[in-house]
């Protein structure tokens, strides 16, 4: 696990800029770093020692030195491919997995990408015909951003290591910022910062000649097959799934898991045969602290557990340095939990198993049970929608989003598992006028290519293209990396995913009558089936376990006057005056605190967009965060 940056070159001091570049990302790479430059390009990189620590620093040269590679990631069937390109006469210069993909690339072009199973972005400089090959893997687990400034394409694994280059403008992206008000993450190509893209997942790119070509590699494409029963698709499962936590600890470190109380995470550490798991939590609330019960299940499948409390100062007082580190606003409260975990691991060891993308690819967010799933849903649309009219008028309320939701078709009111802002609501709260397109044109993409599937299918597709890699692994990847840590996600497999897509809905959520009146319905149904077989029967209630993830408490600490204190000042900032109606932030902020309504995820969201521009635009401290 690595970071990399580069640009074409087009400037005369390129020695000392990379080296700044460079340095922006060192802690995504301590151990050693390269650099390649001539009058054309520049590489450099940051390691991670995890596979060949002697050998396998990088930029990699080819046998002639005319293809050079950048690679962050992990390739795990770089073995079965290294053999075969040794047999065509390929002669490697290391034991590392990344110069498979070099060779591979001299020898399948873009074709090599499908042979590939891991988690990767990359960039292959071609001298002889001054072209640069890129790509990112399936999922979008590892980051590529990119950008045409001036006459300079810059690349890299996180936008802050553009900043030192002469060519580039730092500009805020305003239609990045409307359009995060709904989505709680950056959902455009274009991030909040003007001019800088990101390269999708299972996408590639040719740069030459100053003309950039982007194209797909990889679909995913869901096809159920009613022909296997509940009980073979819960064993085919089990077997695939052990196949890939096995391809996933391939390392010549340490390698251990996180742990919660949920399913994902306890699946994989139960079968992961790791020596270490790491959890957080806040309080002695068992909502939002899992400590107790992670301690009971790594006890009884013989594994020792490493747990800390976060407390609230450590959270408030570490959320600028985490901002840094996403690159973009992320208001996920998660994140900052998943930095704390992250810190905790890598002080013991380098590399961790996540349970990350089990949700999206077997069906397992609760609000994947919703398309039919009560009496309410099976009422006319039109009367559903003149009562969630009347309900978008009333105060933010428990129950009240579940009229509003209901009142509007599937492919409108589902954006993925948060809708913080209605387009309406957002457009009174700034201040500044945009060009953000409305919600529904960034997903409706998405909804086409699966417009004659069910709904829960639906749902899947559009959280695995938009809310998984915006939210998910943006703060999987920046968190870890924060942390100098690598995280990989076993469940987030081509051979998994080849399995899940043909999983029927019917088993992915599922239910059981309980009265008349009630429907239960179980989400990721049979992936629960598969991990309860394979976990030990003491420990096997876990299967069964309500879905938390991280929860954090930010809709108590908004009430308490110290916190509230803390956003206000930010609300009143001359920031949030230039891009925000003040009052209308004041009067969220005061009715959540005088228990009005629950506001702090709307609260949170733009807290989150101030901090963080308050790093990248306005503070002077900005590089002491580096650290």
């Amino acid at each position: 696990m690595c970071g990399f940056t580069g640009f074409t070159n087009h400037i005369c001091n390129t020695e000392k800029v990379l080296e700044q570049m460079m340095d922006t990302i060192i802690h995504r790479g301590p151990d050693s770093s390269g650099k390649y430059t001539d009058e054309n390009i520049a590489l450099g990189f940051r390691r991670l020692s995890i596979i060949d620590l002697k050998q396998g620093d990088q930029p990699i040269f080819n046998e002639d030195n005319s293809k050079i590679l950048l690679f962050n990631g992990e390739i795990y069937n770089y073995k079965d491919i290294r053999q075969k390109l040794t047999k065509k006469g390929h002669i490697f210069r290391t034991q590392s997995d990344s110069e498979v993909i070099l060779h591979g690339y001299e020898e399948y072009g873009a074709d090599i990408l499908n042979m590939l199973r891991g988690m990767f972005a990359f960039v292959i400089w071609d001298k002889n015909e001054k072209e640069l090959f890129g790509a990112r893997d399936f999922f979008g687990i590892k980051p590529l951003y990119y950008s045409l400034s001036g006459k300079s394409f810059l690349f890299g694994s996180e936008i802050k290591s553009f900043l030192p280059h002469p060519h580039f403008k730092k500009e805020l992206n305003t239609d990045a910022l409307e359009t995060y008000l709904t989505f709680q993450y950056s959902a455009q190509t274009e991030t909040f910062f003007k001019d800088v893209f990101r390269l999708p997942p299972a996408h590639c790119f040719t740069y030459k000649d100053g003309k950039l070509n982007i194209k797909r590699y990889w679909e995913i494409e869901f096809n159920a097959d009613e022909k296997p029963s509940l009980n073979d698709w819960t064993n085919k499962i089990s077997e695939t799934f052990h196949n890939s936590v096995k391809a996933h600890k391939i390392a010549d470190v340490e390698v251990g898991s996180f742990l919660s109380s949920g399913v994902d995470s306890s699946y994989v550490a139960a079968i992961a045969d790791v020596d270490k798991t790491f959890t957080v939590g806040f309080g002695s609330d068992e909502k939002y602290n899992e400590i107790s019960w992670a301690k009971s299940f790594s006890k009884a499948i013989g594994v020792e557990n490493t747990s800390k409390i976060i407390s609230p100062e450590e959270y408030w007082n570490s959320f600028a340095k985490i901002q840094y580190h996403m690159d973009e606003p992320l208001a996920d409260p998660s994140a900052v939990a998943l930095y704390f975990v992250c810190n905790l691991a890598s002080k013991q060891l380098k590399v961790v198993l996540s349970g990350e993308g089990a949700d999206e690819i077997f069906g397992g967010y609760n609000v994947y049970s919703e398309p039919n799933g009560t009496f309410y849903d099976r009422l006319p649309l039109r009367l559903r929608s003149a009562i969630g009219s009347i309900a978008s008028r009333l105060p933010a309320r428990r129950g009240v989003n579940f009229f509003i939701r209901k009142g509007k078709a599937l492919e409108e009111r589902f954006i993925g598992n948060a809708y913080i802002y209605t387009p309406l609501d957002r457009k009174k709260l700034l201040r500044i006028k945009t060009n953000a397109p409305n919600p529904a044109e960034l997903t409706r993409p998405f909804y086409d290519k699966v417009r004659k599937k069910d709904d829960v299918t639906k749902m899947q597709y559009l959280d695995l293209h938009m809310w998984m890699t915006g939210d998910i692994l943006l703060k999987a990847d920046k968190m870890s990396m924060a942390n100098s840590l690598e995280l990989r996600v076993p469940f987030l497999d081509k051979e998994v995913m080849k399995l899940a897509q043909r999983i029927p809905a019917k088993y992915r959520v599922t239910h059981k009558e309980h009265t008349d009146s009630e429907t239960k319905y179980i989400t990721k149904y049979a992936m629960r089936l598969a991990a309860k077989q394979d976990t030990p029967p003491e420990t096997a209630k876990t299967a069964a376990k309500k879905k938390l993830g991280f929860p954090v408490p930010i809709r108590v600490w908004l009430r308490e006057e110290k916190y509230y204190n803390v956003v206000k000042d930010s609300f009143t900032s001359e920031a949030a005056k230039k891009y925000f109606n003040e009052d209308l932030l004041i009067k969220l902020l005061d009715d959540h605190k005088n228990g009005k309504a629950d506001n702090s995820r709307k609260i949170w969201t733009v807290y989150t967009f101030l901090v963080w521009y308050n790093v990248f635009f306005e503070s002077d401290e900005f590089i002491s965060m580096k650290g």
